[in-house]
Parts: C-alpha cells; sequence; structure tokens
C-alpha cells in the first residue's frame, strides 16, 4: 500500500514540475562540422625570418601583420544579417452536384379499363427523388516577415584546417537588469576574408551557426511550461 502512495506522491510531483518549468523549443548544435573534425590541423612550420630585418613575425617587430592567423588568436565577427521572406497565395474550388431519381411511369392507350388501372399504378410508383449541391472554397494568404540583427563578437580560432581555413567559436554573455544575453557564433573562415583591422563580415562563414538567446523572468513569463506543450501535442481538438 505505501508503494502505491509513493508512486502516486511521485507522479503528483512530477506533474507539478512538469507545470512549473519552461523548457526552450529551438536548441542549436555547437559541435564542429565532421569534416573539421576529421580534418587534421595544419602542422606548426618554422618561422622563417631575418632577425635583423625590419619586417618580420619575430616576439616584437616594427612591421608586421596583425590579423589572426594562429590557434587561440582572436578574430572580431561583425554580424550582420538580414532576413526578408514573403509569400502569397489564392486557392478557389467549386463544386455543383445534381441527382434526380424518378420512379417508372405506366401508360395505357386509349380509355376503359386498362387506362384507370395504370393511372392508378402511377399514383404509386411515379415517386421522385432530387438532390442538388454546391460547395465552394475561396483562400487566400499572405505572409511578409524582416527582421534585422546588427552587432559585434569577439571569436577564438580553435583550429586551423589542413588548407588553411580556420574554424572559430565566440561566445559573450552579459546580464542586465536580471536579463542574461547569451550570443554564440561558430563557423570556418578563410585568411583572406579578415581584414586588415582583424574583422571579418559573418556573410563569409561557412557552416555559420548564430545563437542570440535572453534568459529571465520575462523568458519564463512569455513560454509555455511543458506539461502544457505535452497536451497539447495529443490533444485532438
Amino acid at each position: 500500500m505505501r508503494k502505491v502512495e509513493s508512486l502516486a506522491i511521485l507522479s503528483l510531483l512530477m506533474l507539478y514540475n512538469g507545470c512549473s518549468t519552461h523548457q526552450t523549443d529551438a536548441k542549436i548544435d555547437f559541435q564542429p562540422p565532421k569534416y573539421v573534425e576529421q580534418t587534421p590541423p595544419l602542422e606548426p612550420r618554422s618561422a622563417l625570418y631575418n632577425p635583423g630585418s625590419l619586417f618580420g613575425r619575430g616576439d616584437s617587430p616594427v612591421f608586421s601583420d596583425k590579423k589572426a592567423m594562429n590557434v587561440n588568436d582572436i578574430v572580431t565577427v561583425v554580424i550582420n544579417e538580414n532576413i526578408l521572406s514573403s509569400s502569397s497565395g489564392t486557392k478557389k474550388l467549386s463544386k455543383t452536384t445534381g441527382d434526380k431519381l424518378g420512379g417508372g411511369v405506366v401508360t395505357a392507350g386509349g380509355g376503359g379499363l386498362l387506362a384507370n388501372v395504370a393511372n392508378q399504378a402511377n399514383k404509386l410508383t411515379n415517386i421522385g427523388m432530387q438532390i442538388d449541391s454546391s460547395t465552394s472554397f475561396n483562400g487566400t494568404g499572405t505572409h511578409q516577415r524582416t527582421e534585422k540583427f546588427t552587432t559585434t563578437v569577439s571569436a577564438r580560432i580553435i583550429k586551423i584546417l589542413d588548407n588553411g581555413n580556420y574554424f572559430i567559436d565566440g561566445r559573450r554573455e552579459m546580464l542586465l537588469d536580471g536579463q542574461k544575453q547569451i550570443l554564440h557564433i561558430s563557423g570556418v573562415i578563410r585568411p583572406n576574408d579578415i581584414t586588415q583591422t582583424n574583422q571579418i563580415d559573418s556573410k563569409y562563414i561557412a557552416d555559420a551557426k548564430i545563437l542570440y538567446e535572453t534568459q529571465g523572468d520575462i523568458k519564463e513569463s512569455t513560454e509555455r511550461n511543458w506539461g502544457t506543450k505535452a497536451v497539447e501535442s495529443i490533444w485532438p481538438f
């Protein structure tokens, strides 16, 4: 008996937990693409430079390239994404049907007994039925959406691929007035796309993954709990 009571209490606790916690539906997996993991890293090469030259990549050369070029170097990513979608559709359906059913009619020429018999038979057999139906459907839909997201975030070179491309990953978290904002980006870039100011536009990132999320009281108050979502997913009405 106690096992049944314990099971009932546990079920009530799980139901209460489902009605009081929130989960985010959309998720992004920031694991590197398979080819990034399978491609061997670029083997480090010894720096060839003239110690007495003004140009080079030594400890403190007078003139050098300030762009990110080694693992753990930082590159600034300029995120400038514009999303514009527009669609419209029209559908019209029309159908008309008509059915008519009549009973047999007996005729007899002349008059007399046969004509009277035919008339009496027609009263019983001349039964008609008529069905008319008409259906029509006219639907029109229009959708238009415009979004713009612009910001910058610093990313770190995680791996230099064998062909010289970089796999980068950057994350930024801010806590403002009790609301936590998370920005996460990853992808593969080419060294040639990095500007002289060590910046790269997000449009040049291959396999780009960008996450912008806000956590806090406002998000919790605007989300449905997973218990409600589970009921709605199986509720047929």
